[in-house]
């Protein structure tokens, strides 16, 4: 049996649950482009300068759709800010951390994790910093996401048998040393000032930490 436009009357149900996905679809690929669009200019023009409509206008879209989709610039950055913790993979790093109780090796996957955190998102995590000057509520999503860095790191170190940190060390001071090492700061002067590779980044990372946390040569 045929619907008056000459379609199957089973196969409309299949069609309609088939442009439902389709729908979603869309509008994940329009959130998407709207966030490299906004991405984009962020990273060219910095926070402040850049205003809702000019991120509608790189996207290609209606500056209601970007209000649709993120609310507005701090949405925004919101948004980049989540996506880049899973840019660095950390399903990867629980992985690394739980396959060894190695401390040398914990700490390389720990700097590995890092490198791979700001060599993909370097930049969204820079320009958090940055509108978190203007932005209260930025200002506290980025101390926020330092807090939860520091929590994971303080998991790691505390499990460690007595005796494994350097012996003038406590947990809370090994922390300072990591947060001093492995940092934004320190990897964009050694990769963009210095010409390191990120790899080299990481690998002088994991040295640095042994010597300074484990007080002994990698």
């Amino acid at each position: 049996m045929k619907s008056e436009r000459g379609t199957p009357l089973a196969e409309e149900p299949t069609r309609r649950r088939y442009d439902s996905l389709r729908r979603i679809a869309q509008a994940q690929q329009t959130s998407a482009e709207i966030a490299r669009a906004a991405r984009t200019l962020f990273v060219a023009k910095g926070w402040a300068a850049t205003t809702v409509r000019d991120v509608a206008r790189e996207a290609g879209v209606s500056v209601p759709t970007v209000y649709a989709a993120y609310g507005n610039k701090t949405g925004l950055i919101m948004a980049l800010a989540d996506a880049a913790d899973l840019s660095a993979d950390l399903p990867r790093l629980l992985t690394d951390l739980e396959t060894t109780v190695d401390p040398r090796r914990q700490l390389a996957a720990m700097a590995g994790y890092d490198r791979r955190l700001f060599e993909r998102a370097g930049d969204v995590i820079m320009l958090l910093r940055e509108a978190g000057r203007t932005e209260s509520e930025l200002a506290q999503a980025y101390r926020a996401a330092r807090a939860r860095a520091d929590d994971a790191h303080r998991q790691v170190l505390a499990a460690w048998p007595p005796g494994t940190l350097r012996r003038d060390l406590d947990v809370a001071t090994a922390l300072d040393i990591y947060a001093a090492i492995c940092n934004i700061d320190v990897y964009t002067e050694l990769t963009v000032e210095r010409g390191w590779s990120p790899e080299r980044v990481e690998t002088w990372w994991g040295s640095v930490l042994v010597r300074e946390l484990l007080g002994e040569a990698r």
